[in-house]
């Protein structure tokens, strides 16, 4: 459904926002793309639905150019803050939208169904919560039943509640042969709801692939007291990986399979074990494992 090659994107002679991005979402697939602030994920998003122009590069979404009416007619999307008209209400907007796309009107109904807001639909904007102008955009994104979501922090102002909803939201639009690519910096969100995750900074690709294969892979987690006496002895030992304490625990990256021995150098330097087992690595810890090596001078 989108497939881009060597997209690139400048601003000026100084700032390359984007750079010879290659990205490919198979349809049916929630699709994470991940990466700290300035990384250029919203310049990207801006770049498939035609709002601007790339430098250099090309991309195809969901069959056709960026911006082409034929594209654009399979496509929702949110991107960069909702603008609605802050006088109407939630209802009459979405009226406007149908009527741009002439749309019946019943399907104004449907959209405020799905996101929620059938109750709130006769409220105007201006009085909306953070969390119901982003169920607005959302709905706004879902009017034309398409085909394609791109979503650029979706789960913005949305309280637990309404993280779980969208969630299951984008799940379900999957399971019934749609295709989102969401742009989140909450990770633990994406890590439950993504099917494959880019991770991008400075513009370009740092790691693409299923969300568990970018897991940072198994660590050991140590409880030990003294900690600090703990975490030295255990940066010793050869082959262990880097040690980090991390809320009064050691998170060992490596060496899991010398858990044993780990275990028997601590008892045996008079420090106490109260705990030690294997964990999985989230997303997130993986995230900022890959930005902070790219980070690092060269």
């Amino acid at each position: 459904m989108i497939e881009t090659s060597a997209l690139t994107k400048r601003f000026g002679p100084g700032v390359l926002a984007v750079d010879r991005l290659d990205l490919r979402v198979e349809r049916g697939q929630v699709y994470g793309f991940l990466g700290p602030n300035g990384a250029g994920k919203t310049t990207t998003l801006r770049m498939l639905v035609g709002l601007i122009r790339p430098t250099a590069g090309s991309a195809t979404v969901a069959g056709h150019a960026p911006g082409a009416p034929e594209g654009l007619a399979q496509i929702g999307s949110m991107v960069d803050e909702t603008a609605f008209y802050p006088y109407l209400s939630g209802r009459d907007n979405l009226q406007v939208i149908a009527g741009y796309c002439r749309l019946d009107a019943s399907t104004v109904e449907t959209a405020l169904s799905w996101v929620g807001l059938q109750p709130a639909g006769k409220y105007k904007f201006k009085t909306y919560s953070t969390g119901m102008k982003q169920r607005l955009g959302l709905a706004a994104a879902l009017i034309k039943d398409p085909k394609l979501l791109i979503l650029d922090e979706p789960s913005n102002g949305l309280d637990p509640e309404g993280m779980v909803w969208l969630r299951q939201l984008l799940r379900g639009f999957a399971d019934k042969g749609g295709t989102a690519l969401v742009s989140s910096h909450l990770l633990g969100e994406i890590e439950q709801i993504c099917d494959r995750v880019a991770i991008v900074q400075g513009g370009h690709m740092l790691r693409e692939g299923p969300v568990a294969g970018l897991r940072a892979g198994a660590q050991l987690e140590v409880v030990a007291a003294p900690l600090d006496t703990a975490a030295r002895l255990v940066e010793g030992l050869l082959g262990v990986g880097t040690v980090t304490v991390r809320d009064g625990r050691l998170i060992v990256g490596s060496g899991t399979e010398r858990a044993a021995e780990i275990n028997r150098a601590l008892v045996g330097a008079g420090i106490e074990v109260s705990e030690l087992h294997r964990r999985e690595a989230s997303l997130e810890e993986s995230f900022l494992r890959l930005t902070a090596e790219e980070s690092k001078p060269g």
